[in-house]
């Protein structure tokens, strides 16, 4: 978990950069994530956008009560504005320090608010690498974003309930960079590739 409060705007507006570069042709492309093709990455990070950004607020309701596992997630017509706009508001409502305290919820899981904070980096962490591996792109992630990523990653690499959320720990060199190490920690390959 964090201890501090992380301003995740450097974080979202990479993601919004990644976002924007997405052509219409690429959206049925695969991802690092066997199950979304990358419309449906793109609409998972707008959904977690806005149920994290809800759960910043402590506005409790529908997207903070489903979960991420519900259905698969798809992107509509609107995506471009959508995105941008969810991303910045995501970004907005946790450089509210109550938003880190007390009690809030999110994929219909009651947590700490600081702990919240903690997975809304790391969703925006590791789905920033999947959207840019599976765009070809390059990716340099905020860098306190990617160090709580790797700490809250790491505080959970042996918690024998974590299969639910991540897959099994990609084993990667202790002296790999911290991304790929985050990665692996993820349950990700860092070497995948698109083919």
């Amino acid at each position: 978990m964090t201890d501090q409060i992380i301003d995740l705007g450097p974080q979202t507006r990479v993601l919004a950069g990644l976002a924007d570069r997405v052509s219409d042709e690429r959206l049925t492309d695969p991802t690092p994530c066997p199950e979304m093709r990358l419309r449906n990455l793109l609409g998972h990070l707008l959904g977690l956008s806005v149920a994290f950004r809800d759960a910043a607020r402590k506005d409790l309701g529908p997207m903070t009560d489903t979960s991420p596992t519900a259905a698969v997630p798809d992107i509509g017509a609107g995506w471009r504005e959508e995105l941008p706009k969810a991303l910045d508001e995501l970004a907005e409502a946790w450089r509210d320090p109550d938003a880190w305290t007390g009690m809030t919820r999110a994929g219909g899981v009651d947590l700490p608010g600081a702990v919240a904070g903690a997975v809304c980096i790391d969703e925006l962490v590791i789905h920033g690498w999947d959207l840019a591996r599976a765009t070809d792109r390059t990716y340099e992630p905020d860098p306190a974003a990617l160090k709580a990523s790797y700490d809250f990653l790491l505080a959970s690499a042996d918690d024998p309930g974590r299969g639910a959320i991540f897959g099994p720990v990609v084993p990667v060199p202790e002296d790999a960079p911290l991304l790929d190490r985050a990665v692996g920690l993820s349950g990700r390959d860092p070497g995948w590739v698109r083919l």
